[in-house]
């Protein structure tokens, strides 16, 4: 079920949300300044916190209003709904338009060529995660996941035709309006609805190097990067070789080196 704030005076009375400035720390009446009293509950016309989707797709259109109830939360659960939320959801959809078309300020950034591993690489992983999630109605976290790849893309800074394609196609079934415009506009000829989902390589999935924590004495005190298979001796010796790790335990004796591997590494001084 999805819910709502609900806005109360001092005298109980339900204030609707067209007399509700949210601008600062606590609601307050937009007529007389009084603060109010929030809640969240059903939607309901006696109290006056029914959200009009209409009025949401009018402003920020259906894809907005679509995403973001798939991204407030597990199916399962009930979530009240946030119009000050939806902005975010607003601001990735602009981004992945950026990423195809550019915009007044910056180009787009499509580039033929070379494909950047990093991207090909989380890629494959986008199109597996979002899969799986799709099959167990995990959209909220699909969802996510999209948005850290088009991180990963503005990171790089670049994204071939064949890469942006695969990835409106993992988009269509959460913004299907955007995706089909921007799949028109790469090339695609039919509905990308007639297109198949595309496909992942196992070999992709597995990373190459891996970022751990270091803990001495149980305080965090720096990150390193090794290889994926590094065994456990080059583990400890790039965690003691790190700066911040090293200051740590000179001077003092190593009781135990702890490696949870894949997770993180704790030394023991004293």
């Amino acid at each position: 079920m999805i819910r709502s704030f609900a806005y109360r005076d001092r005298r109980g009375v339900c204030i609707g949300y067209e007399d509700v400035d949210t601008s600062g720390d606590r609601p307050r009446h937009r007529k007389t300044g009084e603060e109010l009293a929030e809640s969240i509950e059903k939607m309901s016309k006696s109290l006056k916190n029914v959200v009009n989707p209409d009025e949401v797709i009018a402003q920020y259109g259906a894809d907005t209003f679509r995403l973001y109830e798939m991204f407030m939360g597990p199916l399962e659960a009930s979530k009240p709904w946030n119009t000050r939320d939806v902005p975010g959801v607003h601001r990735f959809l602009h981004r992945v338009w950026r990423m195809v078309c550019g915009s007044e300020d910056a180009q787009a950034l499509l580039r033929d060529g070379e494909v950047d591993p990093d991207v090909e690489r989380a890629l494959h992983k986008l199109i597996k995660k979002v899969g799986s999630d799709i099959e167990a109605m995990k959209f909220n976290t699909a969802i996510a996941a999209m948005m850290d790849f088009i991180n990963t893309v503005y990171r790089a800074a670049a994204i071939t035709p064949d890469q942006a394609r695969r990835f409106v196609l993992v988009l269509s079934p959460f913004a299907p309006h955007l995706a089909e415009e921007l799949w028109q506009l790469l090339g695609g000829m039919a509905s990308l609805s007639h297109e198949p989902w595309p496909a992942y390589d196992e070999a992709m999935l597995v990373s190459e190097s891996i970022e751990l924590p270091v803990q001495v004495n149980g305080k965090l005190r720096g990150r390193i990067t090794v290889a994926a298979d590094a065994g456990q001796e080059d583990i400890i010796a790039a965690a003691l070789a790190e700066a911040k790790v090293a200051a740590a335990v000179e001077g003092h004796s190593i009781v135990k080196k702890i490696v949870v591997p894949g997770k993180m590494i704790n030394i023991v001084i004293r």
